[in-house]
């Protein structure tokens, strides 16, 4: 490793960016809307000139690490949720890195799992995990993130994976109701087209409608405000639903990876829900799987409150490589 070294994560939204100066030390945290960049590279130039970059040496970076929210397949990037696309060698000549370190964001995430401490998570259920288990990470955010941390001899193998775009599977009738509606946009309704921001939007529209309710032009953000503060029974409907859905892909994703680790839920919704979350129907949903039910009392899940948890992933995982 040199030091500094710049490590990026870079999500439908924003761009966060920071350097690492000596193993685990952060300095000149910087985030940037995506939308105010045409490009990474102007993104990445921006960031090279903050007065916070400036100070903390960033021109003297040689090495670089970005996470970003899309499959990392070749030298060609093309965001799935954001209009970006690049060259990683044309990125890394512009910059003049020496090496430059890009992929799935979740994976970096992953990565992260075994060196969050206990003030950097919270658990909600379930018992103390399995030692040498597989874990399983999911976060819903502008998109679905999935991934999962597998051991093996003295390292663990991150996986790159895409499951939120796995196709939705409604349990009970309020589901098959948003359904139902989804298809009438989409040929293909997966599990990110309700458990993300545009998510909670579409379900929001989805059950005014089938209620006759007036609608609103409202963000994720301002559904999430209005249901927490119970001010309109709509957006309540749709964060009772969205974390139910998210109990069923979480539960999904255990029995299909054998999570008995611990399932852990990054994202930035989850963690704007608070309380509300900790007493929804997720943790009920998480264990409803008939025959397996007890096996699934048994799986901890874990909510990530350390908010630049791929910072910690990105150096674990180059240096692992």
């Amino acid at each position: 490793m040199s030091y500094p070294q710049l490590l990026a994560d870079i999500g439908g939204t924003n761009a966060r960016f920071a350097l690492e100066t000596a193993p685990g030390t952060l300095d000149a945290i910087v985030i940037l809307a995506c939308a105010d960049y045409p490009t990474l590279s102007d993104a990445l130039r921006a960031y090279f000139l903050h007065p916070l970059a400036v100070t903390a040496n960033v021109n003297a970076v040689q090495q670089a690490g970005i996470a970003i929210a899309n499959p990392v397949q070749g030298d060609t990037i093309q965001m799935t949720n954001h209009h970006w696309s690049f060259s990683i060698e044309a990125v890394r000549r512009e910059f003049q890195f020496k090496t430059l370190h890009v992929i799935n964001d979740f994976k970096a995430l992953a990565m992260a799992l075994p060196f969050l401490s206990p003030g950097q998570k919270f658990q909600i259920g379930g018992n103390a995990p399995a030692s040498g288990a597989v874990l399983g990470l999911l976060g819903a955010g502008t998109g679905l993130g999935v991934s999962g941390l597998i051991p093996s001899e003295n390292r663990w193998i991150a996986l790159d994976s895409e499951g939120g775009h796995v196709s939705f599977s409604p349990t009970n009738e309020r589901e098959i109701i948003i359904l139902q509606f989804a298809l009438k946009k989409y040929g293909h309704v997966s599990s990110e087209r309700f458990l993300s921001g545009a998510g909670l939007q579409l379900m929001y529209q989805a059950f005014a409608a089938h209620g006759n309710h007036e609608q609103d032009e409202i963000d994720a953000p301002e559904i999430c405000r209005r249901g927490l503060a119970h001010e309109c029974p709509v957006c309540l409907e749709v964060l009772e639903c969205f974390c139910e859905l998210l109990g069923s892909v979480a539960s999904n994703l255990a029995v299909t990876l054998g999570a008995r680790g611990g399932i852990y839920i990054g994202g930035g919704i989850v963690p704007r829900l608070g309380s509300f979350f900790m007493n929804s129907g997720f943790r009920q949903r998480f264990e409803q799987k008939g025959r397996l039910s007890s096996y699934m009392q048994q799986i901890p899940v874990f909510v990530i409150t350390e908010p630049y948890p791929a910072f910690i992933g990105i150096p674990a995982l180059i240096a692992q490589n």
